[in-house]
């Protein structure tokens, strides 16, 4: 049995269509994040508390995850300060979880 013109058609179009749907949807999940250099330092540690926990970009190809508080780590965690580069501030404070003790000193 030949397949159609129709079918043919069809199966040409997904065949082009669909690399490049499934391409922009990958691209613009990975974008989809916040990015601190694109927002101002209040307004990243705004989001930040409006939100609790977030992943946030910090650069071309860098991410992290950023806390407004305690109760958004694991218990076993520690939260510290960390700067990130935002629009109008090189080094806006953040708070991060971290599994490692910021108390601890090794010698």
């Amino acid at each position: 049995m030949k397949p159609s013109a129709t079918n043919t058609a069809l199966l040409t179009a997904l065949g082009i269509f669909l690399p490049l749907l499934i391409g922009s949807t990958l691209a613009n999940a990975q974008s989809g994040r916040p990015d601190t250099r694109t927002m101002t330092c209040s307004a990243v540690q705004s989001f930040i508390q409006q939100q609790g926990g977030v992943v946030m970009r910090t650069g071309q190809n860098t991410f992290d995850r950023y806390v407004a508080n305690k109760n958004f780590c694991y218990r076993q965690q520690f939260i510290y300060w960390e700067s990130v580069a935002s629009k109008d501030n090189a080094k806006c404070r953040v708070r991060r979880c971290s599994d490692t003790s910021p108390w601890l000193f090794y010698d």
